[in-house]
């Protein structure tokens, strides 16, 4: 259970000052231990996956399990989902949370959180950082500039995991923002630094392929 807690993939969706991360995280947590249960893990059968209710479509390399529920935030409730697959040693994930329009003041302070719970995390256990620029296709094939952050996670002065994340945000007609946090966690053995590790053809596709509405 320690080793499922600690597992950075849930690092960005967690606070200590927030009771919204924290529902958040246990939400993610129970979800990790139905992979790490799992006795064997599918081999790589690339699948379009559509998500209508959190506006997007995605190349997963299996059927992902989906965990949905709302969480109390600032008098009101906020839809975080998150829908994952285990393949071998990587999890491909992609985390929700959709913010109502009338929320969309708390937004940066919201997105900053996320990713600074997980970047301080790694820097913390000595591990390194790198950002790259990159680019997302809209599902209208419009294509605009993100940032992806190549983890190197240690554990004793050694590298025990690599993550690649990048995070989206859209705003929907209605007004309503959806943060999209896209990401891929590998636990094996690491040949290479993340960076060149996971940008590797069969990791880049799920990147690639992720298109919000």
């Amino acid at each position: 259970m320690n080793k499922i807690l600690k597992n950075p993939l849930f690092f960005a969706l967690t606070s200590d000052h927030s009771q919204l991360f924290r529902k958040i995280s246990k939400v993610a947590t129970v979800l990790a231990t139905l992979f790490l249960l799992a006795a064997c893990s599918p081999k790589l059968d690339w699948r379009t996956v559509q998500s209508p209710q959190e506006r997007y479509s995605a190349l997963f390399p299996g059927k992902p399990d989906k965990l949905e529920r709302r969480i109390p935030y600032l008098e009101q409730e906020l839809l975080q989902t998150l829908e994952a697959v285990k393949i071998d040693d990587d999890i491909y994930s992609i985390g929700t949370i959709q913010l109502p329009a009338n929320q969309n003041a708390s937004l940066s302070k919201l997105l900053s959180q996320l990713q600074g719970n997980l970047l301080e995390r790694v820097k913390a256990s000595g591990g390194d950082v790198t950002i790259e620029d990159a680019f997302y296709k809209t599902a209208e094939r419009q294509r605009l500039p993100t940032k992806d952050y190549f983890l190197d996670l240690k554990t004793n002065g050694k590298t025990q995991q690599l993550m690649r994340v990048r995070w989206i945000n859209r705003v929907a007609p209605n007004g309503d923002s959806w943060i999209y946090q896209i990401s891929v966690l590998h636990a094996g053995t690491i040949p290479d630094n993340a960076k060149t590790f996971l940008s590797k053809e069969g990791y880049e596709n799920f990147f690639s392929d992720f298109s919000p509405e």
